[in-house]
């Protein structure tokens, strides 16, 4: 990468929570290392009519899942195009979609992510680079965590980085190599939790801490087999489902013990991870968990670890800012997935570009 360069996109990334649709746009140079500036963030919510789309997209046919994938394309591209209304944005030169994701089954060669990049980039007349995981699923690789590389190239100050979204992923640096991994499941647990309580999500973690802990089902969680796998395979809703959920659900005990309980064992095992990979070193922590108070008190306490809470705009959006980053990468051919996190047979520079037609 020549010095001097300078690149403007727009990040866009949906996650597994459903919280919204998170939009960071940013520029980004390189001048013999990558710096990058938050220009504006935001995060578009989702109605119930969206919110029911996406969390039931997954049993669709292929001829509805088609229709949907246009459609959230177009819900995209306008929700860009009033953010760059609403906030006086120039014209970016890229808008970078991670999408949503319906599947993820990289053991089978399966990721799909909803969102038309042709749609998107169609409806807001700028070039769009979409379908970041396939590439790295066809090379044998999980298609994920691909945050790492933001990690390594514009955080590295850090000794890790933890994102505690839906999942909680954390990345780090052991033998002049970045690592990564799916760690356990956070708000994708949480959040439903708090909805059946009544609330859209438990704030500062207060209702869990005011549950009580169950023994048994906490020794369940943490027996799950995907803990004691050394390669630890990324997590994903099927996982979440077919596993993790039925136990909760086979627990007779009340609600607010459950939250707690889920809490713990997250702590429990983000903790483990520090320990293991980071000992006292400081970490990054990002994510809308990262204002889930208790969750953090109890990680510090299970932990030696530093914990640094992102400024705002970077624990909010930082993985929107990171997809931003992936197709800055992606149009210069750099290499933007790391196959020390992902596991495929060589890194990749992943990614479909596509420009607006007409």
């Amino acid at each position: 990468m020549e010095k001097g360069f300078r690149k403007t996109a727009i990040g866009v990334m949906s996650g597994t929570s459903l919280d919204g649709l998170d939009l960071c746009f940013a520029e980004f140079r390189f001048d013999g290392k990558w710096q990058f500036e938050i220009i504006q963030a935001d995060c578009v919510n989702y109605d119930s009519c969206w919110r029911e789309k996406l969390s039931s997209a997954h049993q669709l046919s292929e001829e509805e899942l088609e229709r949907i994938d246009q459609e959230f394309g177009q819900f995209i591209g306008e929700s860009i195009n009033a953010f760059r209304s609403d906030f006086g944005l120039t014209k970016p030169q890229l808008i970078c979609s991670h999408g949503h994701t319906v599947f993820h089954q990289p053991e089978r060669g399966i990721t799909v992510q909803i969102g038309n990049g042709q749609t998107i980039a169609n409806t807001t007349e700028v070039t769009c680079v979409n379908d970041f995981r396939s590439l790295d699923v066809s090379l044998g690789g999980q298609g994920a965590p691909l945050v790492p590389i933001g990690d390594e190239l514009l955080f590295s100050e850090f000794d890790a980085c933890l994102n505690l979204g839906g999942f909680s992923n954390i990345s780090f640096r052991e033998e002049q190599e970045r690592r990564a991994f799916d760690v356990c499941p956070v708000n994708i647990v949480f959040n439903p939790l708090a909805n059946q309580l009544g609330f859209a999500f438990d704030h500062g973690g207060k209702m869990a801490k005011s549950g009580k802990l169950n023994e048994n089902l906490l020794e369940s969680l943490n027996s799950l087999s995907i803990y004691q796998n050394a390669s630890r395979p990324s997590l994903a809703r099927e996982w979440l489902e077919n596993e993790f959920i039925p136990l909760l659900v086979g627990s007779d005990i009340p609600l607010m013990d459950k939250l707690r309980t889920a809490t713990e064992h997250a702590a429990i095992q983000i903790a483990q991870v520090f320990n293991q990979k980071v000992d006292s070193g400081k970490v990054l922590i990002t994510g809308g968990g990262a204002r889930n108070d208790f969750l953090l008190e109890r990680i510090l306490e299970l932990s030696d670890s530093e914990l640094i809470i992102g400024e705002p705009e970077i624990l909010d959006f930082k993985e929107a800012l990171v997809f931003a980053f992936l197709g800055v990468l992606r149009s210069q051919n750099q290499i933007n997935v790391l196959r020390s996190v992902t596991g495929a047979s060589r890194n990749s520079s992943s990614g479909v570009i596509r420009s607006p037609m007409g």
